[in-house]
């Protein structure tokens, strides 16, 4: 059952049972969702119980448990850069009082590491630790656009999962869009992950003035005021750039080729 897996492969195989739909697992639904046999499952889990990446409360469900989560808060990437950003973020919240959203690629995937929802903003299917497809989201269009020509070539290339009528699957017009979001230096998403919502998304630029993170603001798509909303959001990404040490190229530091 274990298909020939190492030791360690066995235990990440523990680790990545646990997701956003299945945050709590009984050992017999550890086994099967890693793909072990139940004794190698509760010896597993057992062990990482007793370091504390995983919890077992009083029914026998275990949980990921907060050692866990503490060593995941060193990543760079991580807390480190929310805590650079959550001055920035608060503020495009308080000039919106929509959702607000920062996240950093990880594959094809976008993950979202901060969000503030806003109280009356429209519903959006995004959580901290979330995951996306980049083509589908605002954040995803603006870290997607300023990555290599090789590595947009092929996820062009791959499947580009649909979630509504107005997705992005075509990849020439996935082309096309990141060819403006470079122009422009926001992306505008519309109606592709719900027909209701629309994002508007910036680039944040590490000290070395690569892509490091995109920030986002989630406003109802009817009567989006896109031209309102994108100086707010450029504002929050240099903002949030400038706090991770990068600096504009130009004369006396008023902007280059790497401006958000």
């Amino acid at each position: 059952m274990t298909g020939g897996r190492s030791a360690p492969e066995r235990l990440l195989a523990v680790l990545a049972a646990f997701d956003h739909a299945h945050p709590a697992l009984s050992l017999t639904a550890i086994s099967r969702r890693a793909g072990l046999s139940l004794t190698t499952a509760h010896r597993l889990a057992a062990a990482l119980t007793a370091w504390g990446a995983l919890e077992r409360d009083t029914d026998g469900v275990y949980h990921v448990g907060l050692r866990l989560w503490e060593t995941a808060a060193l990543a760079p990437r991580g807390l480190a850069l929310r805590q650079v950003a959550l001055p920035y973020l608060e503020d495009l919240y308080e000039a919106t009082h929509e959702n607000v959203q920062l996240a950093v690629r990880d594959g094809d995937e976008v993950v979202y590491i901060e969000w503030i929802s806003g109280r009356s903003a429209v519903g959006v299917r995004i959580q901290v630790g979330a995951r996306w497809p980049l083509h589908a989201t605002g954040v995803g269009l603006a870290l997607l656009a300023h990555e290599t020509a090789a590595l947009q070539d092929t996820y062009c290339a791959g499947p580009l999962a649909a979630f509504t009528s107005h997705t992005i699957t075509d990849p020439a017009l996935l082309r096309r869009t990141l060819a403006d979001v470079r122009r422009i230096g926001v992306a505008v998403s519309a109606r592709q992950v719900t027909d209701d919502a629309l994002s508007v998304a910036a680039p944040v630029h590490g000290p070395a003035g690569t892509v490091a993170a995109a920030v986002s603001v989630v406003v109802p798509y009817s009567g989006a005021r896109v031209p309102a909303l994108i100086p707010a959001v450029r504002l929050a990404a240099r903002g949030i750039s400038r706090g991770l040490g990068w600096r504009p190229e130009g004369p006396a530091g008023t902007g280059g080729g790497t401006g958000t």
